[in-house]
């Protein structure tokens, strides 16, 4: 079986978010990077479902060179190849793009993908390369197992659980439960430095959407302190104030 495993560089959730060119881009200085958490998990179940030699797990991310520790990191874990997409990631539609031309040429007999980057949580580039493909997606799972050429999947509803049954090729995207993230050992940060990595130019997509501008939260206000024998104020100021009440 081939497995293909869309993976993102988005920012360690500790980074403080600064915009520059007028609040247009992501302030990318002195900011950490980290392979995104929930396309660490589909990494991580993809391996499962090949380890014993029942197939192989490739890598594809769309970005600029500097992605490359981050997918040198998921070939460390487990993954057998990578391909890099040479482009930055503009937006959802034309990273779904340039990963469905990657996959209908690779002929993947499954595509995984996190439910969401953990930067812009988006969750849409996972459907759009379906559609794209003209394959079933399925979003949002917690358990995947295989037999034969049938997949079962299960995700949360409201109420329950639901399950699927799905024949090959399809798509889905994960969150926690469907595996637990591997730890490079040594042996697989050695050889990640051997595995292929191949680096394609991306294909011209139509604009369809630009960013206009960012905005951040708004600044916290002060706490403020109201005695315990002061209710009538504490009413009054969740009443006026905190319109709460």
């Amino acid at each position: 079986m081939k497995i293909l495993v869309c993976i993102s560089n988005v920012p360690d959730t500790t980074t403080k978010i600064t915009f520059n060119s007028n609040n247009t881009e992501f302030n990318t200085s002195g900011v950490q990077f980290i392979l995104n958490p929930y396309d660490e998990l589909a990494l991580s179940r993809a391996i499962e479902l090949t380890e014993g030699g029942k197939g192989s797990v490739t890598v594809v991310n769309v970005g600029l060179a500097d992605t490359e520790p981050t997918i040198r990191k998921a070939l460390a874990i487990g993954a057998d190849d990578a391909i890099r997409i040479n482009a930055a990631p503009a937006n959802a539609y034309f990273v779904a793009q340039q990963i469905a031309k990657i996959a209908k040429e690779g002929q993947y007999e499954l595509i995984l993908t996190g439910r969401e980057s953990i930067d812009y949580n988006g969750a849409q580039t996972g459907a759009m390369i379906a559609e794209i493909m003209d394959m079933p997606s399925i979003s949002i799972i917690k358990k995947l197992t295989i037999e034969a050429n049938t997949a079962t999947v299960e995700r949360e509803i409201e109420g329950g659980k639901e399950v699927i049954t799905v024949d090959f090729p399809f798509l889905a995207s994960v969150t926690e439960g469907v595996a637990e993230p591997k730890i490079p050992n040594m042996r697989g940060i050695m050889s990640a430095r051997t595995k292929p990595l191949q680096v394609v130019e991306a294909i011209a997509v139509d604009t369809l959407s630009s960013i206009s501008s960012f905005d951040l939260p708004a600044a916290r206000s002060t706490v403020k302190l109201i005695s315990t024998n002061e209710s009538a104020k504490l009413i009054e100021a969740l009443h006026s104030e905190a319109k709460v009440i």
